[in-house]
């Protein structure tokens, strides 16, 4: 078979597709040197038009955060000062992979991206329904989503594709565990939580800092559907969640969260028992227990769905003074790729949308561009430093140096055996009939992936929990002793082994 070497647009020679260039191989920060990570999110980014490449179907809502526990002294964030206080809010709530006309009851996680119209600006935490996801490098999420779209020959939805890259990702384990439990198919909107899924940092007025992570607990109570159900509604209403939400505003049963944060100290994270900036891992409650912060209720639904659910754009890049990113390697690309995506879908000025504006007082020296609505600010100098008008800069309100150390190239993180650990434990914590929806999940989406396939993934389930793998496998019909065998391999030795046949 002829070898062929991955290149970028112009035809250089990849060196690496698994790592993208940072500072450090656990801690550290992407750099803006590494084109091909720039080349990849960029085009990944226009891909479809006008449609978002994720999170394409969806549902929102405004509302209002209030605190409830004075936390000011971790942070400066002014909308987090002083209990009581109220900050608007516009959440929008979506599936992930299927386009505008898909069902959101599928199986699929949700997206719960908020933005918070403080008086420092707008803030927007751009979470999920799960605290952990996939992948922890964004090199790889161009590829991740293509393989839960659709095979570019058929155009159809391919089991292959789906669990090609996911048997090749052992990373992806934790999140795989969720999405085929049935909190892959929450019922509605208003039944699941929300995380803020990366680890981001909390720093105050002497810059002081701590790491946290957000938990959007739903006061409704956690629902799911069971995969037949889903389906069903499916059928009979594919816009089951977006309803929902929407007729529950209507009534006057406004939905509404429990706010809570994880916080844990420099010194903490330095010597934790799991990577605290790994997206595919979580904080044990036990040592980080969830502490109360504010709460979140929505209670006033779109007056126009275009102009306010599909036009809104959250970026994790924007931040207030008081809240800041950290070394997570996905939310370093993250904080480029979702800005780059809202400037190609809705333009250079997608702040000035309404929706999109902040209530914050606006002085910029950006201009010009498509659809400038706000009188391009006048005739105010559009550079910085200038003698005609006195404006300065807040070197006040900077997050506090943090020191690095590192080496600079693509740090490939491979697997290891601290990636089985926690999927083995959530599937340990599931009920019976929990567990048995699990396995049916999973085998029935399974059993359409190539055999070679089932066998790889199976065995990585063998590796989180035997009982978990040994059922998988007879419901499957694989050999119990192929899956113990491939589970104790490397997983360099078990891609090798288990390549489909007619590979291109």
């Amino acid at each position: 078979m002829e070898e062929n070497k991955l290149t970028t647009s112009v035809s250089i020679p990849v060196t690496s597709d698994q790592a993208a260039i940072s500072t450090g191989k656990k801690v550290g920060f992407d750099l803006l040197a590494d084109a091909y990570l720039q080349e990849k999110l960029a085009h990944f980014n226009r891909e479809r038009i006008p449609e978002r490449v994720v999170h394409a179907k969806g549902g929102g809502a405004h509302g209002y955060f209030e605190v409830t526990n004075d936390l000011s002294k971790y942070t400066m964030a002014k909308f987090l000062n002083q209990v009581g206080k109220r900050t608007d809010i516009f959440i929008r709530f979506s599936t992930v992979g299927g386009e505008k006309g898909s069902a959101d009851t599928a199986r699929d996680p949700r997206g719960f991206a908020m933005k918070f119209y403080t008086e420092d600006g707008n803030y927007d935490l751009v979470g999920n329904n799960t605290p952990i996801f996939f992948i922890r490098d964004g090199i790889k999420f161009p590829d991740f989503i293509h393989t839960q779209k659709r095979n570019p020959q058929t155009n159809l939805k391919d089991p292959n594709m789906f669990w090609d890259f996911l048997s090749l990702t052992p990373e992806s384990l934790h999140q795989v565990m969720r999405l085929f439990s049935n909190l892959g198919t929450p019922m509605g909107f208003r039944h699941m939580d929300g995380f803020g899924s990366h680890t981001f940092m909390w720093y105050n007025e002497k810059g002081e800092y701590v790491w946290v992570k957000y938990h959007v607990l739903t006061n409704q109570g956690i629902k799911n559907f069971t995969a037949a159900e889903a389906e069903k509604i499916a059928g009979e209403n594919p816009d089951y969640s977006v309803q929902d939400l929407f007729n529950a505003i209507e009534r006057g049963e406004y939905p509404s969260w429990t706010v809570c944060v994880q916080i844990m100290t420099p010194e903490e994270a330095a010597h934790y028992r799991v990577d605290p900036f790994d997206v595919t891992k979580t904080w044990y409650e036990e040592d980080h227990p969830l502490i109360p912060l504010g709460k979140i209720v929505l209670n006033k639904n779109p007056i126009n769905f275009f102009a306010e659910v599909e036009q809104v754009a959250f970026a994790p890049a924007h931040f207030v003074p008081g809240i800041w990113t950290s070394p997570d390697k996905l939310l370093q690309t993250r904080l480029m790729a979702y800005e780059d995506a809202h400037r190609y879908r809705l333009g250079a000025n997608n702040t000035q949308i309404p929706i999109n504006k902040p209530k914050a007082c606006l002085y910029t020296t950006q201009r010009d561009g498509n659809m400038q609505v706000n009188g391009n600010m006048g005739n105010v100098p559009n550079y910085f430093p200038s003698s005609f008008v006195n404006v300065v800069v807040s070197p006040e309100v900077a997050p506090p140096p943090i020191p690095v150390i590192g080496e600079i190239k693509r740090h490939v993180i491979e697997s290891i055996d601290a990636d089985f650990v926690q999927p083995g434990e959530f599937y340990r914590a599931m009920t019976s009939d929990d567990k048995a929806h699990f396995i049916y999940n999973v085998t029935d989406n399974l059993k359409h992936a190539d055999p070679a396939l089932q066998y790889r993934q199976t065995a990585l389930f063998y590796k989180a929990d035997h009982q978990m793998g040994q059922l998988i496998a007879e419901c499957l019909g694989l050999d119990f002793e192929t899956i113990k065998k491939l589970a104790d391999m490397t997983q360099e030795k078990r891609v090798a082994a288990t390549m489909p046949k007619g590979k291109v």
